[in-house]
């Protein structure tokens, strides 16, 4: 059975020691890698092409948001998760639309963290309910008439609200990677938002097509 490889990206070392041997005994992931700055894992990341990374938003230096916008702009092929202690609104979804793939705060019990990241590596991408409504405030964006939406955008919509990964929506309805990329892109601009978990977040807060 594959194990997950997972890199973490934390300037906390009795943490990162801690989440290395949560991974580790698992059974289900490798730690292939260990930063203890934003730069040291910019570099592990290029070197090692993890398939997971945790990160920490508030590190010295480069901040975490600056790792997020650099890996973005470098294309790497991994998921990142931001594993953090701030539960705040603007920090959120700054992180979303420079491309994290899913949202942790570092209160969360180990079980919980492992199910989480256990089913990111999987192609389900959510968030948990505090973090959903915490998106909601301000006001929800307006949603798009009903006709402004292609039936694949529709479809697409409804694959996000379930959490699945963009890979995964490519299975489901047998376009490629790039296709689900491009209807996501068309979403995001007719509810004007700015990632695709800000649209799972305005389905689940009870929006719908007018």
């Amino acid at each position: 059975m594959h194990n997950a490889t997972l890199l973490l990206i934390d300037d906390h070392p009795l943490f990162r020691r801690g989440l290395a041997e949560l991974f580790g005994e698992s059974g289900e992931f490798t730690v292939v890698g260990q930063a203890s700055s934003g730069r040291e894992g910019i570099s592990l990341a290029c070197q090692l092409s993890p398939e997971l990374i945790l990160l920490d938003l508030h590190m010295p230096g480069l901040g975490g948001l600056q790792v997020l916008d650099e890996l973005r702009q470098l294309e790497l092929d991994s998921q990142v998760i931001v594993l953090t202690a701030s539960a705040e609104r603007t920090e959120l979804a700054a992180a979303l639309r420079l491309g994290a793939e899913g949202y942790l705060l570092k209160d969360t019990e180990p079980e919980a963290l492992l199910a989480y990241v256990r089913g990111c590596s999987r192609g389900s991408v959510q968030l948990d309910d505090s973090l959903v409504a915490l998106l909601a405030e301000p006001a929800p964006a307006a949603a798009p008439a009903a006709d402004e939406l292609t039936a694949r955008e529709g479809q697409t919509l409804a694959l996000i609200a379930q959490g699945l990964s963009n890979k995964r929506i490519a299975r489901e309805l047998g376009i490629s990677d790039g296709t689900v990329k491009i209807y996501v892109k068309n979403l995001l601009r007719k509810f004007h938002l700015g990632s695709r978990l800000e649209l799972a977040a305005w389905v689940h807060r009870g929006g719908g097509l007018q």
